[in-house]
């Protein structure tokens, strides 16, 4: 049997790993992912990996970093106005998340520690203090809409890549409401009132963003 080739001759990158990390992530569910699985999936050895990503959770690290960067590709630093960049910056996320939905209990759970991801976040918050936010309401506004983001966008997915669950939801159970008992919730079936994640999520982040504009400065510098 020939040899694999090794990652530097099959002309991998970290961005190439990463690509087929979330493929596969998508397809199968984190519970699957393999240094293994994945180098199969590639062509090469499992120690080949090694060269790009230097661990299991280096490359959970990666698989995050790497939904952000297709997330904020094309988003520019705020300049005199930051309300609709993180207007921006929420839908885009959940976009992201959206298509690569594998990664959603990793951006929920995982601590944003990784090189290129405090990089990023430290381009953001010298942004949004360049726009006139003080350094703490800053730091709260990006972290109050990306947990809700990633929240919403995961009761939205309501199940990711390789969840097994069977759990009923509100819809499966419309025959076993009595309309006499739940005349709210029937009607909610019926009709899809506060149904529309769309409309739900565009509503929230604009409620959230309009809040904190509206507030005094802080005196948190």
């Amino acid at each position: 049997m020939p040899n694999r080739p090794s990652g530097a001759k099959a002309g991998l990158t970290r961005e190439l790993v990463l690509d087929a990390a979330l493929e596969y992530l998508d397809e199968h569910g984190l519970p699957a992912l393999s240094m293994r699985k994945l180098g199969a999936r590639l062509g090469v050895e499992a120690m080949s990996l090694y060269r790009h990503v230097p661990n299991k959770d280096a490359l959970l690290d990666g698989l995050v970093d790497r939904v952000m960067e297709l997330a904020f590709a094309d988003l520019d630093d705020p300049h005199d106005d930051w309300v609709p960049w993180m207007r921006q910056f929420a839908h885009a996320l959940r976009s992201a998340l959206k298509q690569h939905p594998g990664v959603l209990p990793l951006a929920a759970t995982r601590p944003v520690n990784s090189p290129d991801a405090l990089r990023m976040s430290e381009r953001w918050l010298a942004a949004m203090r360049a726009a006139g936010l003080p350094l703490g309401r800053a730091m709260d506004v990006v972290n109050v809409i990306a947990t809700f983001t990633i929240g919403h966008t995961l009761a939205e997915v309501g199940r990711t890549p390789g969840h097994e669950g069977s759990e009923p939801d509100l819809d499966q159970r419309s025959d076993e409401l009595d309309p006499a008992e739940f005349p709210n919730l029937t009607e909610v079936i019926r009709t899809r009132a506060g149904l529309d994640f769309d409309h739900r999520f565009t509503e929230a982040v604009d409620i959230l963003l309009a809040g904190y504009a509206g507030l005094d400065s802080p005196d948190r510098a």
